[in-house]
């Protein structure tokens, strides 16, 4: 297909990651950037070997084929909100039109629920993939309990949705929400999604709707709780709760966790053991020398396991707000 000069820059700035597009769109003044977002709204889905072709007009270097897959608008919005400020972006797309699926993820979540509740899983995973995990939250939380684990299955294994599809299933959804409902994005980790959703539903919803995803598929469930919780999460168990986590870490497990860990965490870490323990801990690590951070985050993970396993076991409690509790 043929594309104009604009339609080529609007192709290869959606292409690109954030950090790299927004010094790129940061040179641009506000009519040039006024005028890629005019095309950005009219583009349809573009084959990746358009891409291709726009990419060979650029210095030569080996680069992938990508299927550019963000919301061209919205996508656009946001790196010259970074790039110009919030002011300058605002004036240059107040007017810009909104798309079907901006109208659909800033619809109210309990409205966009029941709107759900009668699709395809497929579909609904798809849509709440580019949500945040808040929203996604409350909007699968608005759901009929025998719809959620199919959903959530769908949605920890979605790696890309094609935008255009995408952009279409969302325009059939959103004539079925008041005129008044607005926001879009595309690539998915559906397992971090699906375990920051899950973490956001109240405990006895989410513990729940793990359970039945595990009857259907275990290692699923198990992947999206490990994915609940990391190293960090250990900063809000209390002295008591960390101790029992500690004392089921092996010493060696535990040198190379902290090894690249902050002062914060070290400090807690050392507060839940005996002064002498700590000490000997704190020379090992000393003594330890460089290691590979996939090793560092390896040991952190081992000791993240034990912390969930001494949850479900009933030990401890990770959720925040009754972290530290030992029954």
């Amino acid at each position: 297909m043929e594309l104009t000069g604009p339609e080529k820059a609007v192709l290869m700035l959606l292409s690109l990651d954030e950090a790299t597009a927004t010094p790129i769109l940061s040179e641009l003044d506000s009519e040039e950037v006024r005028k890629l977002r005019e095309v950005a709204s009219l583009m349809r889905a573009v084959p990746s070997s358009a891409l291709d072709s726009v990419y060979s007009e650029f210095v030569e270097r080996s680069r992938e084929a990508i299927a550019v897959h963000r919301g061209g608008v919205r996508y656009l919005r946001r790196l010259a909100t970074r790039a110009l400020g919030e002011a300058r972006a605002q004036e240059i797309f107040v007017d810009a039109p909104q798309s079907a699926m901006e109208r659909l993820l800033a619809a109210d979540p309990s409205t966009l629920a029941m709107v759900l509740e009668n699709e395809h899983p497929q579909i609904t995973a798809a849509i709440i993939s580019q949500m945040t995990p808040d929203r996604g939250a409350a909007v699968l939380n608005g759901m009929p309990d025998e719809i959620r684990p199919a959903v959530l299955e769908r949605l920890a294994t979605l790696k890309e949705v094609p935008a255009g599809l995408l952009e279409e299933v969302a325009a059939a959804l959103a004539a079925d929400l008041p005129p008044e409902e607005a926001e879009a994005a595309m690539s998915v980790d559906g397992i971090s999604q699906s375990a920051a959703l899950v973490r956001r539903l109240p405990r006895e919803t989410g513990e729940a709707l793990l359970s039945r995803l595990g009857d259907g598929d275990s290692e699923l469930a198990t992947q999206i709780r490990r994915n609940m919780y990391g190293f960090d999460d250990l900063l809000a168990l209390d002295a008591r709760a960390l101790r029992s986590v500690l004392e089921a870490v092996p010493a060696d497990r535990l040198v190379l966790a902290l090894k690249a860990a902050g002062a914060e965490m070290r400090e807690h870490v050392f507060k839940g053991m005996s002064k002498r323990a700590s000490d000997r801990i704190a020379d090992d690590m000393e003594l330890l020398g460089a290691v590979r951070l996939a090793d560092v985050e390896a040991a952190q993970q081992e000791i993240v396991e034990i912390a969930l396993r001494l949850e479900a076991e009933g030990a401890i409690s990770l959720d925040a707000k009754n972290a530290g509790t030992i029954v």
